[in-house]
């Protein structure tokens, strides 16, 4: 039993690491290859390196590592949360988890149809919490991946390839006679159309997380310029302290890295939601899929 126990709380530590150790790594990174700088400095994620390739160079950037260092970071908290369950009982971090999967599948089931979207919720509760913690890693003074436009794009082209899918359930040529409603002279709208869900998604998620950033820092020089125009004349240390700038930058950054960042991971969630449920074919396939009861999204 002592032996279990040991080997149990090993686990446990191994597994405290490997949420921890991931964003230290990325703080070390970013102080150790971030190049000094004088006053505001706004740029895209810094890129690393470059792999060539036959058809495009793979370009390894700030943003890709991170949101990499970001996935080992939600696996650790899912394999800590999810160590030594019980069937009756259980700790405190099992009942946490419990939680977090029935509002999960309440979530789900409350904006999809629950016989054929059920299999859904681990894909949306993946990209709620990537989105979340990506944009709240800003807070760590280090780059957010969701500020890169490539990261939003590739959760949203994954998103509209479930799209696709749930459109040609009812058929290849149902699909495209899609193209033709109301009249066929709508075709290029209707294209048109049909490729806006991914990029209405990308640059909404994008542009929210990016602009917050962006006033955040224009306020921070904005203030840290006027402490030392109005309390420059002050002798020593007290002309240099940038006293106007203690208070608001902070309100600011809980709102725009907190808040804002949380809220646009939710809407990022229910639009993702709502576009593959709304996708399922016309109500007369829905009739005949729930008549076979054959939950076909659920693979």
């Amino acid at each position: 039993m002592k032996d279990k126990n040991l080997r149990f709380r090993i686990i446990d530590g191994l597994l405290i690491a490997m949420m921890v150790l991931p964003l230290v790594a990325a703080v070390v990174l970013q102080i150790v290859t971030k190049p000094a700088s004088e006053g505001i400095t706004i740029t895209g994620a810094r890129v690393f390196f470059t792999i060539p390739m036959p058809l495009m160079d793979l370009v390894i950037s700030e943003a890709q590592v991170n949101a990499w260092l970001i996935m080992i970071t939600i696996l650790g908290a899912c394999l800590f949360l999810t160590h030594g369950l019980q069937v009756e009982g259980g700790s405190a971090r099992q009942m946490a988890a419990e939680w977090a999967v029935e509002k999960l599948d309440g979530l789900v089931a409350g904006n999809m149809d629950p016989i054929f979207h059920a299999s859904y919720a681990p894909f949306v509760g993946a990209i709620l919490a990537l989105s979340a913690c990506s944009s709240l890693m800003s807070l760590l003074g280090v780059f957010p991946p969701t500020s890169d436009v490539n990261v939003v794009a590739g959760w949203a082209i994954l998103v509209f390839g479930l799209i696709t899918k749930n459109k040609l359930k009812a058929g290849v040529g149902a699909y495209m006679k899609g193209f033709l409603d109301p009249i066929p002279v709508m075709l290029p709208m209707n294209i048109i159309g049909e490729f806006a869900t991914p990029v209405s998604m990308t640059f909404r998620h994008f542009g929210n997380v990016l602009s917050g950033s962006v006033i955040a820092a224009l306020v921070a020089w904005a203030l840290q310029s006027l402490s030392s125009l109005v309390l420059g004349w002050l002798p020593g240390f007290l002309g240099d302290f940038p006293l106007l700038q203690i208070g608001l930058p902070g309100i600011l950054s809980v709102y725009f890295d907190v808040f804002s960042g949380c809220i646009q991971a939710f809407i990022f969630a229910m639009l993702t939601m709502l576009n593959i449920s709304n996708a399922y074919p016309g109500d007369d396939v829905v009739q005949e899929r729930r008549a076979k009861k054959k939950p076909v999204l659920a693979k």
